[in-house]
């Protein structure tokens, strides 16, 4: 935003300084009123057309005010060329030059008219479309994200929507040349039909070059939006990855994948341009033929006393302003392909449905308990080879309960967390919040009520005050202030150079781990949802300050339902009960001592959490508990 300014005000602009980083209200960019046709078996400029169709009275007006235009441009040969005739007759050309003037003003304002009108039309059908894939992605469930490459949606979200925008933008104005060469194929034929004739000898050839022109040009624009793509995610991975691509010391191997990308990329546009000079010169060659033939029939005629001088420099005007509409053939010829693969590009996304759908008629969530039953539920993940991470999963919290859910490596504990909120459904069984199936509920109500806390928590590049309030963008200052409290988060904020205030980068890569997770854990608290959970999400913390977090966290979730995904004997020790999985079912339920003394496993399982801490150098001989390396008090 800063840059932003500086460029502004730097031309002068002051106005557009101030508007280009003032705040904007959210619901001036609200999503348009209508998206493109679903039905996917019609073309692609059907479907888009009703997004188009929006900007009907722009258009109308675009179109009337080229149309005026047009007819000033056609009329401007016939006025030197009756100005010529009457200087050859001896008479004062004064009133052909006025209308010149004339007709010279009006090619400016009707030309100003409907280019700003067209371009105003084609940027509203940009921003349209660009709102209607970002509302589809934030639809889109997990599942969709678990299988795409950023790189690919930013591409089509811009490159691709670009390509859309620029065939509206300068499609109406090619076709206004077609206008201006119906208007003045008409004022020839008047004028005389054999030279008219002769003028337009090239014409059919140029129909038949241009429809092979297309043909070729299609598949190398899918072809070429591809490779793009592919480059744009190359990009995308290496910014994301750049300190593991720094770690690895990979920078060279990065670079000879984006030359290799580059090189395919390169290839499919040496091929457009190739195509391009086979056609596009004799597509141009050919009007100009025309003229010669005018100038060499036309002059007979003149000679022979058949037609005036005049009507000759007419023909021959006119032959020159219809190149313009034959030059033109080719760069909309290829526009058109362009837009064409842009646009089911785009389609894809827009086609995409949520694999977590709304119900049609949810039941409403009000004053949620946080009572959770799991019965019988199986899933897999989708696109993996069918084999079940949770295997008719069965068990329940009370409301008001922590329960702390333990188990070795991949036996499905982060797969809970994810079926609570419906970031997938289950393949079978059923999950029930306060005696509610959970797919009855909306999800916003449901996402609501139930919020998790990852161990890997994302932060947006903003500062830490925005990071904490997006939860509740609303919140008082002292509530969010209380929610960093409650996560240990306050002296380090306080430490950074602009408290609350200060950018944390993206991702919040100016931060430790711990400190990310300390954030995000704010975040979850402020939320105060009826059902929160922790999926390791103190893991990167220090023991001593994770016993700080813990107490907060039993003090202000009191009565409330949390759910702990453990790995720590710190945080098994906030649990009124622990549930043992193991390949995707619970084997044990109990709390900590009975489990310890009754389920080996359970035991075994502590054993390693505990030599794993030490080693790491989070417990050493005490680990902040109460416990010792046992497990017991």
């Amino acid at each position: 935003m800063t840059a932003v300014r500086s460029v502004c005000e730097s031309a002068g602009l002051s106005e557009i300084a101030s508007r280009s980083t003032r705040p904007v209200m959210a619901s001036r960019y609200a999503e348009p009123a209508c998206s493109i046709d679903p039905d996917n078996s019609k073309g692609w400029l059907r479907r888009v057309w009703p997004v188009v169709w929006q900007q009907k009275y722009v258009f109308v007006s675009g179109i009337g005010f080229g149309l005026l235009a047009t007819v000033a441009t056609v009329l401007v040969p016939l006025a030197v060329g009756r100005g010529i005739d009457a200087i050859d007759a001896g008479d004062t050309p004064t009133p052909y030059v006025i209308t010149l003037v004339v007709l010279a003003m009006m090619r400016f304002g009707f030309g100003f008219g409907y280019r700003f009108n067209l371009f105003r039309a084609a940027l509203q059908i940009e921003n349209d479309l660009r709102n209607l894939i970002f509302a589809r992605l934030t639809e889109l469930s997990f599942s969709y994200w678990d299988r795409v490459q950023s790189g690919q949606i930013i591409s089509r979200a811009n490159t691709d929507i670009r390509s859309i925008q620029l065939l509206f933008a300068f499609g109406p104005l090619i076709a206004m040349q077609l206008v201006l060469l119906t208007m003045a194929l008409v004022v020839m034929l008047v004028t005389d039909v054999a030279l008219t004739v002769v003028a337009l000898a090239g014409l059919p050839l140029v129909f038949i070059i241009g429809v092979k022109l297309r043909k070729v040009i299609f598949p190398l624009s899918w072809v070429a939006q591809a490779r793009q793509a592919e480059v744009a995610t190359i990009v995308d991975e290496n910014i994301q990855g750049a300190r593991v691509v720094k770690a690895f010391a990979q920078e060279s191997e990065q670079v000879q994948t984006l030359a290799m990308a580059s090189h395919r990329l390169r290839w499919v546009g040496g091929e457009v341009a190739r195509t391009r000079a086979r056609y596009a010169p004799a597509m141009e060659a050919l009007p100009r033929l025309g003229l010669a033939l005018v100038l060499w029939y036309g002059g007979i005629q003149t000679i022979d006393g058949d037609i005036g001088i005049g009507d000759l420099v007419v023909f021959s005007t006119y032959v020159v302003l219809l190149a313009t509409p034959f030059r033109m053939v080719g760069f909309m010829l290829l526009q058109w392909q362009r837009a064409a693969a842009a646009a089911l590009r785009v389609y894809e996304i827009l086609d995409e449905q949520p694999a977590v759908a709304e119900p049609a008629d949810p039941v409403p969530l009000r004053a949620p308990q946080g009572r959770i039953d799991f019965e019988n539920v199986s899933f897999s993940y989708p696109g993996s080879d069918g084999s079940l991470v949770l295997d008719q999963m069965s068990f329940t919290v009370e409301p008001g309960e922590t329960i702390a859910i333990v188990g070795p490596t991949g036996c499905g504990k982060s797969t809970v967390t994810r079926l609570i909120p419906r970031f997938y459904d289950s393949d079978s069984g059923v999950i029930r919040i306060d005696g509610t199936d959970i797919a009855e509920v909306s999800l916003t109500d449901l996402r609501n009520a139930v919020n998790v806390v990852t161990d890997d928590p994302f932060l947006f590049d903003t500062s830490v005050y925005d990071n904490v309030a997006f939860a509740r963008p609303t919140a008082e200052t002292d509530i969010v202030d209380a929610a960093l409290a409650d996560a240990a988060a306050s002296e380090f904020v306080a430490e950074l150079p602009d408290g609350v205030l200060t950018e944390v980068g993206e991702r919040g890569f100016s931060l430790s781990g711990g400190q990310r997770q300390r954030l995000a854990l704010a975040r979850g608290l402020l939320a105060d949802p009826a059902v929160l959970v922790l999926d390791d999400a103190t893991s990167a913390i220090d023991v001593t300050v994770e016993q700080r977090i813990h107490d907060a966290v039993r003090r202000r979730r009191a009565n409330r339902t949390t759910i702990l995904i453990a790995h720590r004997l710190s945080t098994i020790a906030l649990a009124d009960r622990v549930l043992l999985m193991d390949e995707g079912r619970i084997v044990a339920a109990g709390d900590h001592y009975e489990l310890l003394s009754s389920n080996p496993a359970y035991a075994s399982i502590l054993a390693d959490t505990t030599t794993d801490a030490a080693v790491g150098g989070d417990l050493g001989s005490s680990n902040g508990s109460g416990l010792d390396h046992t497990g017991h008090r």
